[in-house]
């Protein structure tokens, strides 16, 4: 995304993490804290076994990125952590449209015709409404969004941003280095239960 005015860019920080109660509350307190608002924000397991992934957009100077990643990375259970400008990822959004059909008899070719181009897609009908699903990028689905409001949008609800990175190289490094993690953090936890065996032995 261009500079806005502020030199500000929009940016997707990707953050491997241990699966850990209190963990998000944590991260997010490294935002707020730099007065930085969370845009968006998605947790899931991840491509290696135990580890999850926190995806965050939010919108700052370069020079702060960087120390807000660095500050995540110093969290205990935080593996790794990344910020990606929008060229550097390939990213969805999903958004969920709940219209009412009372404006929708009179027009019903403009509606076919907005489903269609939009490439959104009916997912559930009622006789008082229908549910259609759209995904795509944020502007993609605020403009259908947009589109509908003149037929009465009951209710509208957008996911968080999911997002890869296209560095392919980064992406074998990364791997490897969470599957170290995961070791050493079993055997860690090994050496832990070993000594506190040893002790109530004692």
């Amino acid at each position: 995304m261009d500079n806005t005015p502020n030199n500000k860019l929009r940016y997707t920080v990707i953050v491997f993490t241990e699966d850990k109660i209190g963990l998000l509350n944590r991260i997010a307190i490294v935002f707020t804290r730099r007065h930085l608002n969370i845009d968006s924000l998605t947790t899931s397991p991840s491509e290696v076994d135990g580890i999850f992934r926190f995806t965050i957009t939010t919108e700052c100077e370069p020079p702060l990125m960087k120390k807000v990643v660095d500050q995540i990375e110093k969290l205990t259970e935080v593996l790794r952590a990344f910020a990606y400008e929008d060229k550097d990822v390939v990213a969805q959004e999903i958004a969920i449209y709940k219209v009412s059909t009372a404006n929708i008899v009179n027009s019903a070719t403009t509606m076919e015709e907005i489903i269609h181009e939009s490439n959104a897609r009916i997912i559930y009908i009622e006789k008082d409404y229908v549910v259609l699903e759209k995904t795509g990028y944020y502007n993609e689905t605020q403009r259908l969004c947009d589109q509908l409001r003149p037929y009465g949008i009951l209710e509208f609800a957008r996911s968080g941003r999911v997002a890869v990175s296209k560095s392919m190289k980064e992406l074998e490094t990364y791997v490897a280095e969470l599957n170290e993690a995961v070791e050493r953090s079993n055997e860690i936890r090994k050496w832990k239960l070993k000594k506190n065996a040893e002790l109530l032995g004692k």
